[in-house]
């Protein structure tokens, strides 16, 4: 047998992992050959330290190969794993809000002279013209708390839209807010449909380049058949991975009738709302290799599916401000001690809004407090949905 040690499969490695070039990106492959009979990297001679090998590769596309081989008395063995180069790569954040639909049935009932008069999109542009932050809002067709269909936003606004479309997108979640987990059992075209029906009218009122693919459905859970529809849609990055998860946050009823938050959150943050208590049901439940690697190094590339898998750091309505900075650094932390260098922030529209039973007085200073701390870590505002999880530089 013979094995990577330091790279995983659809590893994405930057200039903190080796040495950058214009042209190529130099780094370090090590493993252990189980006989300790000479391997080769990329068809090169490798270093051999009694069973332990070494060998520099250069990196010179956008997706690459390492192929390791070994001619053994029992035969000949060999592993194959795909990297990807991030060329010239830089720390980013994207930030995506879900549920949106609460924002374009006051539009629709208020009529403001302009969009951004209304307090929820003056709050996003303020903390927009104050750090660059760029938003994805996963919108809802239907309104399950005060009936309204998305058909019903007015498109008066659509010039407004289109003008701040650099730094604002509109994207896809779900028909509606309930049921939850709408996707967990849906087939392809009850999927295909409910993107359509959000898709259309997001390009109505708003106009095609404020439209972005999402990163994310509502309640995250997605069957195989709608998964793939998604891909096909033009989906690039999705959280964590694309299997059937336990989520946490409130449950049905704290979110149809109002429940107690901080016990909510604090639940959260110590993430006994999802995580298994014992050993047992932790590896029923887990995938440790793929967890542990993805807590590491914050994302990963699947070469079977051409989908780029990233981790969130925090939900802004999930965590209280004050523990906001603790969070974001532990993160932070952690990420540069394994050369990682995306990051990904969120929340929900609806904690914004006064006549919500579950209102947060201080969401939008939880979204701008979290922007803030990335910002001050010299993180760049990126959409994850363009390049490689916003790095375009492929792309030039």
């Amino acid at each position: 047998m013979i094995e990577i040690t330091n790279l995983c499969q659809g590893a994405i490695l930057n200039r903190n992992h080796g040495v950058e070039t214009e042209h190529s990106l130099a780094v370090q492959v090590e493993g252990i050959s189980d006989h300790g009979c000479p391997v080769t990297v990329n068809g090169v001679p490798a270093r051999m330290d009694g069973r332990r090998f070494f060998a520099e590769v250069e990196l010179t596309q956008k997706i690459n190969i390492i192929t390791v081989f070994t001619v053994t008395p029992y035969g000949n063995f060999s592993q194959e794993l795909t990297v990807v180069w991030d060329k010239k790569s830089f720390k980013r954040y994207n930030f995506y809000i879900d549920d949106n639909i609460f924002v374009f049935t006051d539009l629709a009932k208020e009529r403001p002279r302009k969009a951004f008069d209304h307090f929820y999109l003056k709050g996003l542009k303020d903390i927009h013209d104050k750090y660059g932050t760029k938003f994805s809002l996963n919108c809802f067709y239907h309104n399950a708390h005060n009936e309204f269909l998305l058909k019903d936003m007015p498109d008066i606004w659509k010039s407004e839209f289109l003008d701040n479309s650099d730094w604002l997108k509109f994207s896809f979640h779900a028909y509606s807010e309930f049921p939850d987990r709408p996707y967990s059992e849906a087939s392809a075209e009850e999927f295909g449909r409910d993107w359509d029906l959000v898709q259309n009218e997001i390009c109505r009122f708003a106009g095609e380049s404020a439209y972005i693919p999402p990163c994310v459905t509502h309640w995250v859970n997605i069957h195989p058949a709608a998964a793939q529809e998604m891909i096909r849609r033009g989906t690039c990055c999705y959280p964590a991975t694309l299997r059937l998860r336990v989520m946490g946050g409130p449950s049905l009823a704290d979110r149809q009738r109002g429940g107690d938050m901080a016990k909510v959150q604090s639940a959260s943050l110590a993430g006994t709302d999802r995580n298994p208590e014992t050993l047992g049901l932790k590896l029923h439940y887990d995938f440790g290799d793929n967890r542990s690697c993805l807590e590491n190094h914050r994302c990963c590339y699947d070469p079977l599916l051409k989908i780029y898998f990233y981790l969130n750091d925090l939900c802004c309505n999930l965590t209280p401000i004050a523990d906001i900075p603790l969070k974001a650094e532990t993160v932070l932390s952690r990420a540069e001690k394994f050369h990682a260098e995306t990051f990904g922030l969120c929340t929900h529209e609806q904690y914004t809004f006064p006549y919500y039973p579950n209102y947060l007085p201080d969401h939008l200073e939880r979204i701008e407090c979290a922007v803030k701390y990335y910002s001050d870590a010299g993180c760049k505002p990126v959409f994850f949905n363009e390049g490689i999880l916003g790095n375009t530089a492929w792309d030039k």
